[in-house]
Order: C-alpha cells, then structure tokens, then sequence
C-alpha cells in the first residue's frame, strides 16, 4: 500500500459512520461493557519478547478454548504481515483482533484495522509494551487473556507522521537515533536499550529544525521531538505523562539540547512521571504539525526507526480506533 494510503482509506470510510447518524464507536462514545467473549482473532509474532518461551496456544486455549463464540489464531511471518492478517480478520467479521506481541506488532495490528468496526486486542509480549502500559492491560499472560475473554469497548486517537500510523508515540532526533541502533544490536529488553543509548549519547548532535506547531513557529535546535499519542516509550519511561488517547491532541515534547546536567534530569523525570515539571523540555498540545530540518534527521513511529528526511507532516485522527482493553 502506497504511504498515505491507510490515513485516506480511513477518512474515505469514516463519513459512512456518520452520514447516516451511526457513529464510529458502535454504541456510547465513551468506553462500555461488550457482550461475553467477542469473536476474537489472535495474531501472534512468534519472534516478540518472551513469546518463544510461552506455548501460546495452550495458554490461549486455557481462556477462550471452551467459551463461544470461537477464535483462531494466526502467526505471523514477515515485518508487514500483521497489517494484512489483522485486515482480512476484519473484514471476516472477527469482533476482536489481538496483537501479541510488542509496540511493533501492535502498530502493524492497529493499521490493518483503521477504518474497520474491528476493535483492537492486545496481549503485551515486547521489550516496552508503551500502548499496553497506557491503557493498563495486564502485563502478565493469564491475567491479559482473561481480560481480554470480557474486555470493555472504547476508542483511542491515532497520530500519523509522514502517511504512517503512530499509536503510542513517533519522535524525531535521538529517539528515533537510538531506535535505529536498537534495531541493529542483536538483541532485545531494556537492558539492551539502556546500552545502546549511553553508547550514541556521546557522539549525537542536534539539528536546526523550524517547526510550526498548529500556527505557532519555532525555529530551534532539535535533539528531541516527539509527538506522544499516550504517556510513554514503554517501560514507564513518560516522555509525556499527561498525555490522553482521547482527547483530539498530541502532546508534543521538544529538548533542543542535552548536556550532561539536563540528560541527567530528563531521565529522572521520565522515570518519575515528572518530566513537564523539571522544566528540561517544552510542551506543546496541538493537533497538527509541519517540520523542516536543516539537514536529514531520523524518525521512529512506535519504536520502529523508519529513515532520515527534511520535511514532516504530522497529523492526528480523533477517536480513529475502537479498543478492546
């Protein structure tokens, strides 16, 4: 699919939710109780966090296996395939599609079902579970399945950065550095993550950046710019603490340098959830932005590096996705 092509599907099905008096979500706009044991999908990435240590079926079994109606499960197998899986179990009329796996896996889930009635399931099995964190779904196997059998229905915002879908948090400048690297490294968790991060600081220089933040220009330095859907990277790190998936904004952190002193600050405040506070970054909510860097910067969408560019267009879809949680 060429890129842009989910965000227009999307707003090419959305006024059919509307035009005829039925909204998006398909009861209340908040959040509500579904009927017991939705249809539900599972697509399951066998190569994510400690999945390969679980016999996920079993475990599957254990909580849906004797409950209607039934589900299925589906593995897969290559980067991308989810997005497909996740489509395909929409339109066979699944209620539930589960990702398990981490913010990669739930990312390409979230995108095949954009602009489908299908709501969104996650089963946390990544090295930061960011989303799945947020909306506080059991980090621990049984407890996030049986959940998920009796799962309550609302919807969440989506972000989108040049044509990609974003659910949890895209960035540029260091975060998107450090994603890149963390890619490369040979192996997962967040002692892996902490290592490659102290290892880039050193040598990672900021770029000029003018960033018009819905009308209100900045011309400065960027060694950070993220545009935070939810609260976090993952692994309580809160990048933005007062972030909210259902209010129509981004909140958009940006740290134009970081020295030592700062760096120290930053991290303690994003462990404590107190980073606004410390005054070491600045925030902006805003429901739209336009980026152009000096030079080619990298960028991540979900913890997923996805190259350098110049120029960035940053959008958000108000309530876009239906969640089970």
């Amino acid at each position: 699919m060429p890129p842009g092509a989910e965000r227009a599907a999307f707003f090419v099905a959305f006024p059919r939710y509307i035009s005829i008096g039925r909204p998006f979500f398909p009861h209340s706009p908040g959040t509500h109780r579904a009927l017991p044991m939705p249809k539900t999908c599972f697509i399951l990435n066998p190569t994510a966090g400690p999945s390969q240590r679980h016999d996920m079926p079993a475990l599957i079994a254990q909580h849906f296996g004797t409950l209607e109606p039934e589900y299925e499960i589906r593995l897969t197998e290559h980067a991308g395939h989810a997005v497909e899986l996740a489509r395909t179990a929409a339109a066979e009329g699944f209620q539930v599609v589960a990702a398990i796996g981490g913010d990669g896996t739930v990312n390409e889930v979230g995108r095949g079902l954009l602009g489908t009635a299908t709501a969104l399931g996650i089963v946390p099995q990544g090295s930061g579970n960011g989303l799945a964190r947020h909306l506080k779904v059991p980090l621990g196997l049984p407890a996030a399945l049986q959940r998920l059998a009796t799962p309550d229905f609302s919807r969440m915002d989506v972000g989108v950065i040049n044509g990609h879908p974003f659910f949890c948090t895209a960035g540029l400048g260091f975060d998107a550095h450090v994603s890149q690297h963390f890619a490369q490294a040979g192996s997962r968790g967040l002692s892996t993550y902490l290592r490659v991060t102290l290892r880039e600081y050193g040598s990672y220089r900021a770029v000029p950046i003018r960033a018009d933040l819905d009308g209100r220009v900045e011309e400065t330095d960027c060694y950070v710019l993220a545009f935070a859907n939810a609260s976090q990277y993952g692994n309580n790190a809160y990048i933005a603490p007062l972030a909210d998936l259902r209010d129509g904004l981004l909140d958009v952190c940006l740290i134009d340098a970081l020295p030592v002193a700062r760096a120290l600050k930053v991290s303690l405040g994003m462990v404590l959830g107190t980073l606004p506070q410390s005054k070491a970054a600045e925030y902006f909510r805003v429901p739209r932005a336009r980026v152009t860097a000096q030079d080619p910067i990298g960028f991540h969408v979900d913890g997923d590096y996805l190259g350098h560019t110049t120029e960035f267009e940053v959008d958000l879809m108000p309530l876009a996705l239906h969640v089970a949680v």
